[in-house]
């Protein structure tokens, strides 16, 4: 790591973190807890010209060439600026064509096209890939609603990929053989985990502190000219391969398929290796109704109701976050904003009407809910479930 990557990376654990905990206090204060314009100019000041001479130095210097690890680093420094001055309207992208912050924009699309992930910070920077520095590891404020909100995160999104890796490695041996019962055991104790997680967190998190304090530094913002999406916790491969191979989402939907394409260079490249590969395979639900006609093997009767249990854990993570986290912490406090506020509301860009019945239609295939509008897996659970009978 150079001396102007280490001051930078310092500048962003410590004055960084100091100016926006400075600023959510003063926003806190406000009838209007949504109002940022015309609050803490002198800190949003020092904000933006600290960081710009910083990236200057950086960008003068070029290329280190010092690997993967560092330049991704790097890059989640460079992006978590750039969302705290979107956080705080230094730059909007609704009223500029090109973002003002020049040379941060520069730095940014320079290593995100080198190491083939987005120009912005994305949910690995502050979850998986986050080092931590004496037990501190990176974030845009000391607010303990943030660090509630991170570490909950990640923990969740660890136990998400035990599940998924655990169901990869059956793709070798095939679902019908005897240690499958033993992968699809380690998938379902993860996914207890993360409904555990997501307890926790539903439990000790302020939904106001998380709304307006938290949720605004994941919006979207230019780089350059072109405005991109804000982080999303689900942008790493395991939930997704959780999805297609269960069975509950295929890559040939239109809806889902489209979903995937967006998120592809917001994730890891090594994810985006995993989620290509498992795009073309077939799924384990269909292996199996395949494989009704040995309902009677004491093999299929001990896979299938093990499988049956995983997927329907899969449909209780999915309902517990729609229901608990998206209703609770973004549709109900969006009642009582302001109405000019509104249309800022949501990380992934639509309006938060459209958000909310794409995020529904997601949470119902994934619990294989019954429903006519759109495909989900309900019948062929349904035929499982009675195969086990029969």
């Amino acid at each position: 790591m150079t001396g102007n990557t280490q001051a930078f990376d310092h500048w962003i654990r410590t004055r960084f973190v100091e100016l926006n905990s400075k600023l959510e206090s003063l926003y806190a204060q406000q009838a209007d807890r949504a109002n940022v314009e015309g609050v803490g100019e002198d800190l949003k000041f020092q904000l933006e010209s600290e960081g710009r001479e910083l990236i200057a130095c950086l960008l003068a210097e070029g290329n280190t060439d010092e690997g993967f690890d560092h330049a991704f680093d790097l890059l989640g420094n460079v992006g978590l600026y750039m969302a705290a001055c979107r956080r705080h309207e230094i730059t909007e992208p609704s009223r500029e064509r090109v973002s003002p912050l020049t040379e941060a924009s520069a730095l940014a699309m320079h290593i995100g096209a080198s190491i083939g992930v987005t120009p912005r910070f994305a949910t690995a920077h502050l979850t998986t890939h986050n080092r931590a520095h004496q037990g501190l590891y990176k974030r845009f404020t000391d607010l303990d609603a943030e660090q509630l909100f991170v570490d909950y995160n990640t923990k969740g999104i660890l136990a998400y990929k035990r599940a998924a890796d655990a169901l990869l490695k059956i793709q070798p041996l095939g679902i019908d053989h005897p240690i499958a019962y033993d992968l699809l055991l380690v998938a379902k104790r993860a996914l207890r985990d993360v409904i555990e997680s997501n307890r926790v967190l539903f439990q000790r998190l302020d939904a106001d502190d998380f709304f307006y304090c938290v949720r605004p530094y994941y919006k979207p913002y230019r780089v350059g000219s072109q405005i991109y999406r804000g982080a999303n916790a689900g942008d790493f491969a395991g939930i997704n391969v959780i999805d297609m191979l269960l069975g509950l989402c295929s890559a040939n939907e239109p809806g889902y398929s489209q979903m995937l394409v967006d998120k592809f260079l917001y994730m890891m490249p090594e994810d985006q290796a995993i989620l290509r590969d498992c795009m073309r395979r077939t799924s384990f639900m269909d292996e199996l109704l395949n494989l009704s006609h040995f309902s009677a093997e004491p093999w299929y009767q001990q896979n299938v109701k093990l499988f049956l249990e995983v997927c329907a854990l899969h449909g209780e993570t999915a309902i517990q976050h729609h229901n608990e986290l998206v209703a609770k912490y973004i549709a109900q406090p969006s009642k009582t904003m302001e109405q000019q506020h509104m249309s800022k509301v949501t990380a992934s860009g639509p309006p938060l009407d459209v958000l909310l019945n794409s995020l529904e239609k997601l949470r119902d295939r994934r619990a294989a809910a019954k429903r006519s509008d759109i495909r989900t897996r309900y019948e062929d659970i349904q035929s499982l479930l009675a195969s086990m009978e029969a």
